[in-house]
């Protein structure tokens, strides 16, 4: 019998509840998983949310991604980096209902796991990872530019930070000073939040900023697009809100089409960087799966330094 948290109702990570759960064994076209690690992610709280839309059907399964290790097969099925059986180690993005012990699902949506990556470190790469290339990707970040990226050092823009190198862009982040470091490691150049940020930028970016990248949705990080691009088509945001819409921002998240259409075809490259050690993944905590609610209130609450792992 495995376990799963589930909500029987809209809300809050309180909603939530630990329950034993019959999985079903892999039809056609689907595998099941062993999971080793979950990832945590603010999404998974904001899936929990009516707003989110309330003709959800009760109750809900939380959790994006996972690693973890084949152990049933459906029928002809291979997963989607090819072959698949029992016993493999696989990283599955995006599901439905990772926070659990197994779960069954479409095999277009598993994957080899890198041996570069332990089982916390691959529950918690494509996410972030496909939200980064997105946004790099909508920005239009080409070789030679400079770019800011709002929230630097939280796990979209420690992604970002490291994909924009590949590109060869440089990238100035703003953080936490306790965090300068953290955005130094990974190649940028760390200026603090707060009162003249855009000039502070400027300082740090003479030749200028070609895109903005926001991953925190502040009203600073809006407002500095205005101030420091000429066309606000050349930033995006990953937190929507009025403030955003009226300053010409462009949105991305995983519910929109497009975006869960980009984010799917990414998925195997973004493995392919991390299998060559040229994208890594912090993981700050991993705990049980049973402490679920706790990990929850890491990634809502101060910065947790890296990544949030659930073990079952």
């Amino acid at each position: 019998m495995a376990v799963q948290w589930i909500a029987p109702k809209f809300g809050g990570p309180e909603a939530l509840t630990l329950v034993e759960a019959d999985v079903p064994p892999p039809a056609a076209g689907e595998v099941t998983i062993d999971v080793r690690a979950a990832g945590v992610n603010p999404a998974d709280y904001k899936h929990l949310a009516a707003e989110r839309g309330p003709d959800r059907p009760l109750p809900l399964l939380i959790g994006y991604e996972v690693a973890g290790v084949l152990s049933a097969v459906g029928p002809g099925t291979e997963i989607a980096s090819g072959g698949g059986t029992v016993g493999d180690p696989v990283v599955a993005f995006r599901i439905s209902g990772g926070y659990a012990s197994q779960v069954t699902v479409p095999a277009k949506d598993v994957f080899a796991k890198p041996e570069a990556l332990d089982y916390p470190a691959a529950a918690n790469l494509l996410l972030a990872g496909s939200t980064a290339a997105e946004a790099l990707h909508v920005t239009r970040v080409a070789e030679g530019e400079t770019i800011l990226v709002h929230g630097a050092s939280g796990a979209v823009g420690v992604s970002v930070l490291q994909q924009a190198r590949l590109i060869g862009a440089r990238v100035v982040g703003t953080a936490s000073e306790r965090n300068f470091d953290l955005v130094r490691g990974f190649g940028a150049e760390p200026i603090a939040y707060g009162p003249g940020l855009v000039d502070r930028a400027r300082a740090a970016a003479p030749e200028g900023i070609a895109a903005v990248i926001d991953t925190v949705g502040t009203d600073e990080a809006i407002d500095s697009v205005g101030e420091l691009l000429a066309d606000a088509g050349r930033a995006v945001t990953i937190v929507v809100s009025d403030r955003s819409r009226a300053a010409g921002v462009t949105a991305i998240g995983g519910a929109q089409p497009a975006s869960a259409a980009f984010r799917d075809a990414v998925r195997a490259r973004l493995l392919d960087l991390a299998a060559d050690g040229r994208l890594v993944v912090p993981v700050a905590r991993s705990l049980p799966l049973d402490e679920a609610l706790a990990a929850l209130d890491l990634v809502r609450g101060t910065h947790p330094g890296g990544k949030v792992a659930l073990i079952p």
